[in-house]
């Protein structure tokens, strides 16, 4: 006899070919290369300074001394490169001929690969009593899953990796991750910026770096789309917009993270630069944004960590814009004779100033062209500290196509400053106000949606998560059942796993050793955690005189539960979680991760104790034999 097990093989997907050298592959294998450079000599230098602390010879403390400062040396040598490497925007942007303004993508975070065997391995057969060897194919499958998703591809493939991934942890947080136990397993990831390493044994650290690099894509696919046409400006917007969803749902669940571009204000400058970045056409609007990234760049914590190419762009974008929204102001001037209603324009123009404008009234020819002048005046001012700005940062003077954008800017209000020039030479320039920051559209941040991404849990065949999980602790026993003349005497209800309902007194399956908030989960050596109602009733009913042999768990709900338990045979097995806590765990695990429900796919209710229910109270879903 054999009961249907609700299995779904899950197909493994894979990363990028490391071997395949595409231009972003080579910037990435360089940038992990320098991380692990970098570890090295933090080693070094952590090592020296212990060193230098603990020894009293002074000839020693000379040279300890010497090392440090050529350690240190190349340290900032390192860091320059890693900054360099940062700074190199160019790679992921658009391959269109046409000129776009370039937009400012991360790089992904790079981490260690480690090999997770052993420890689940251990944990399956300490925890869960089944023997390890038959999951090999499970432990396999989620090890490849890992190592894909270290390298994804540059697209919604390589998004559908990393969701895939961060789904299965929730999974394995559940199956292998106890209150009171650590795995033993470290998650080493490097800041994606400075390339400084972290570990931890904490799984939201690796939960948290996942999603950061579920943002970081998002902005290199935003910043290779060809803005010059509207599917391109769209997607771009969306690109963006999940950029900063999942930058900011990053912020709300974690803190106290152990690296910097994980932090509070690092992810809150982040969120700002997306959201700059999702408006790039709506230019009032980016003449605040903007403002606010140059803002969030500029606090103490950040100040020395963000690429200086970074703050450069922010700044000459600010410059750009600004030059821009004076540009178009003016060429509305110009136009205001061309259109039917010119008391209308008139009022819409003066809402676009900070202040109305001195001694000017916009409904004269006159004054509208002395105002026009002004704001072209200004406009070729900010063109030219956005020119000015682009020359001073290394990094934007090898980028032809922001140089190619700002010129063309500036010569374009040149031309139009010196055709107004030449039809009136005498009209006098009026100061012209500032532009007024404002839009009645308003970003919208996308959070990411996990659920959007299907996954079955990998090690599914343990039993379902809503008993057979880390939490939980159990005790196992096998018994024989022989149906009676009054029956089984035991009432059964739900199904995955079926639970005994009631237990009639001196009833057969009392007499067999079954109890109330029992869990059937074989029967007849079959496995049915995963049967249904109905496939366990027909076996029962289908028992021979013999009888049917079951085997059951109990779910344990304190020590004295447990010790009231007697073994019915040799083939019991109990398995519960280590109490006392692990005093080392709680040290290491700095990130709080919330998990929110609905967020990672299916997720399944943890029932905490068993039912208790009246033998005498019987209910639709239940069933008594």
């Amino acid at each position: 006899m054999g009961l249907r097990l609700n299995q779904k093989v899950t197909d493994c997907k894979s990363g990028c070919d490391p071997l395949v050298l595409t231009q972003r592959s080579k910037l990435q294998q360089r940038r992990a290369k320098l991380n692990q450079q970098i570890n090295r000599e933090l080693r070094l230098r952590t090592g020296a300074e212990n060193l230098y602390r603990a020894t009293t010879n002074q000839k020693v403390k000379e040279t300890v001394s010497l090392e440090l400062s050529f350690v240190n040396s190349n340290l900032q040598l390192l860091k320059e490169e890693l900054e360099e490497l940062n700074s190199s925007m160019e790679v992921y942007q658009t391959e269109s001929e046409k000129v776009n303004v370039p937009m400012i993508p991360l790089g992904l975070k790079e981490t260690k690969e480690i090999d997770m065997t052993i420890p689940l391995q251990d944990f399956i057969s300490e925890h869960y009593g089944e023997d390890a060897s038959l999951y090999m194919s499970e432990v396999k499958e989620f090890m490849d899953l890992r190592q894909a998703m270290r390298t994804p591809s540059r697209n919604d493939a390589g998004l559908e990796l990393l969701m895939e991934y961060y789904n299965q942890l929730y999974f394995l947080d559940q199956r292998f991750f106890a209150p009171h136990r650590t795995l033993g397993v470290h998650f080493h990831w490097y800041d994606s910026l400075t390339g400084v390493p972290s570990c931890q044994r904490a799984l939201a650290f690796e939960k948290g770096s996942v999603l950061f690099n579920i943002g970081a894509l998002y902005t290199q696919i935003g910043a290779r789309q060809d803005r010059s046409t509207l599917p391109g400006i769209q997607n771009a917007i969306d690109a963006f917009q999940r950029a900063a969803g999942a930058f900011l749902y990053l912020q709300e669940n974690f803190s106290h993270a152990p690296s910097l571009d994980m932090s509070s204000p690092a992810l809150s400058m982040l969120v700002r630069l997306m959201v700059a970045q999702v408006w790039k056409h709506l230019l009032e609007y980016k003449l605040y944004v903007y403002s606010l990234v140059l803002q969030a760049m500029s606090v103490p914590l950040l100040k020395d960590y963000v690429p200086f190419s970074w703050l450069s762009v922010v700044q000459v974008k600010t410059q750009h814009f600004r030059a821009l929204a004076h540009y178009y102001t003016a060429a509305a001037l110009y136009m205001i004779d061309k259109v039917n209603d010119c008391g209308s324009a008139v009022k819409a123009l003066k809402l676009v100033h900070t202040r109305p404008p001195d001694t000017l009234c916009l409904q004269e020819p006159e004054d509208r062209l002395r105002l026009g002048k002004g704001h072209l005046r200004k406009a070729i001012i900010r063109h030219e500290e956005a020119l000015r700005l682009h020359g001073v940062c290394k990094m934007l003077r090898k980028m032809d196509i922001l140089q190619e954008v700002l010129s063309y800017a500036h010569t374009r209000s040149l031309e139009k400053y010196s055709d107004i020039d030449q039809e009136d030479d005498f009209c006098e320039i009026a100061e012209a106000p500032e532009i007024q920051s404002h839009t009645y559209q308003k970003p919208d941040i996308k959070t990411p949606d996990f659920s959007s991404v299907r996954v079955t849990d990998i090690f599914h065949r343990l039993g379902p998560l809503s008993l057979f999980c880390a939490r939980n602790r159990w005790v196992g026993r096998r018994l024989c059942l022989v149906r009676g003349e009054a029956g089984l005497g035991l009432t059964l209800r739900g199904d995955s796993p079926v639970l005994v309902a009631g237990v009639l007194p001196e009833g057969c399956a009392a007499e067999a050793g079954l109890h109330e908030g029992d869990y059937i989960v074989a029967v007849n050596g079959s496995d049915c955690r995963w049967a249904e109602h109905a496939e366990v009733v027909h076996v029962l009913k289908g028992c021979s005189e013999r009888g049917v042999e079951l085997d059951v768990i109990t779910l344990l709900t304190n020590e004295k539960r447990a010790a009231s338990l007697s073994p019915s045979s040799d083939r019991e097995t109990v398995t519960q979680q280590r109490q006392g806590g692990d005093s080392d765990r709680g040290s290491t695990s700095l990130l709080n991760w919330s998990w929110r429900s609905g967020g990672g796919g299916r997720v399944t209710k943890r029932l905490g104790s068993t039912f208790s229910l009246p033998f005498g109270s019987l209910r639709e879903s239940e069933s008594m034999y």
